[in-house]
């Protein structure tokens, strides 16, 4: 494998409805993360603000998967995307008509400081080539106390064979490059880029799929159906969620 391997982000100007709707895809296995890890962020949105309504900033929003999720619960959502493609499907998708869709640069946001309470980057960090600056706009837009929540993947073997190799091997139209090992990331390197930039050290979640009949269905089918699952664990070795909060100064 080549340490140049670039990731395929073109692949989320093709996918129309299939964001939605496919089965035969991994944008099936982004689903099904979503419905674990947006209950979480929910959660972690009350227990910071209450039942007052949270300023969000969804960074690479792709279909509207979090926006719309959270739109529906009343907040104030911002996705920001690079696809229009993308953004279009997130906007039919928008039951309330309430979220503010805008194509941007996650690199250099077109926004003023301290513009949200809760900046996000779900599956984001790991498709970009600096991380860092991500990191570093999202806390630069971040009110003190706000919270900036994260999901990505371990840079080492095993992470390599299930996220690379097994969904290239076991879900169907997986294109070439969905992702590229150079770019996943460590914990201690997230809890570094996080420190560095004026946030917290965050609190890691583990993720991993759920061990049930629907994973033993994908391997033999080759198609993630709607009981797929995932799951929190302690161990953060394949992949893991976080959330740090603004330091005040």
């Amino acid at each position: 494998m080549s340490a140049l391997t670039r990731v395929n982000n073109g692949v989320y100007d093709t996918l129309g409805e299939r964001w939605y709707g496919a089965q035969d895809d991994p944008i099936a296995l982004l689903r099904a993360e979503s419905r674990l890890r947006n209950p979480w962020i929910q959660a972690e949105l009350a227990r910071a603000f209450g039942p007052v309504a949270a300023d969000v900033l969804d960074i690479g929003c792709g279909g509207g998967f979090l926006s719309n999720h959270l739109g529906e619960l009343g907040h104030r959502v911002t996705g920001l995307d690079a696809s229009n493609d993308a953004l279009a499907v997130a906007r039919r998708y928008d039951r309330t008509g309430l979220v503010r869709y805008e194509q941007g640069d996650a690199l250099n946001l077109p926004y003023p400081d301290a513009s949200f309470d809760a900046v996000c980057a779900m599956d984001f960090l790991e498709h970009v080539e600096n991380p860092e600056r991500v990191i570093a706009e999202a806390a630069r837009v971040l009110r003190p106390s706000g919270l900036f929540f994260f999901h990505t993947f371990n840079r080492n073997l095993w992470a390599w064979l299930v996220v690379i190799k097994g969904v290239e091997w076991f879900v169907r139209n997986t294109p070439p490059h969905l992702h590229a090992l150079r770019l996943f990331l460590k914990p201690s390197e997230v809890r570094a880029l996080c420190e560095r930039h004026g946030l917290s050290a965050p609190q890691l979640r583990g993720v991993r799929p759920v061990f049930d009949r629907s994973f033993w269905t994908l391997l033999a089918t080759r198609r993630v159906s709607r009981a797929f699952s995932f799951t929190f664990t302690p161990s953060t070795r394949l992949a893991f969620s976080g959330c740090a909060e603004k330091l005040r100064r």
